[in-house]
C-alpha cells in the first residue's frame, strides 16, 4: 500500500506530518529520521483495531489484508 504523508517544518524546530487519508493521524519528530520512524508507528496505530472491543458472533471472521 502506498499512502501520501504531508510533512511540515515545525515552528519550534523539527518536523510534523499528517496523513490526509486517515483523519486524526499525525506525528512529529525532532529529526527527519525520527519523523520517518514515527510516521510508520502512527499509521500502524491509526489503522489497528482491538477486536476485543467488537462484538463478534461465532460465524464472524476478522481478516487482515494487504492492499
Amino acid at each position: 500500500m502506498k499512502i501520501k504523508v504531508v510533512v511540515h517544518k515545525a515552528e519550534e524546530g523539527g518536523f510534523w506530518a499528517e496523513v490526509p487519508a486517515i483523519p486524526g493521524c499525525f506525528t512529529q519528530g525532532d529529526t527527519w529520521e525520527e519523523l520517518l520512524q514515527n510516521i510508520y508507528e502512527a499509521i500502524e496505530a491509526c489503522l489497528s483495531i482491538d477486536t476485543k472491543e467488537i462484538e463478534l458472533k461465532p460465524e464472524d471472521k476478522v481478516l487482515e489484508i494487504v492492499v
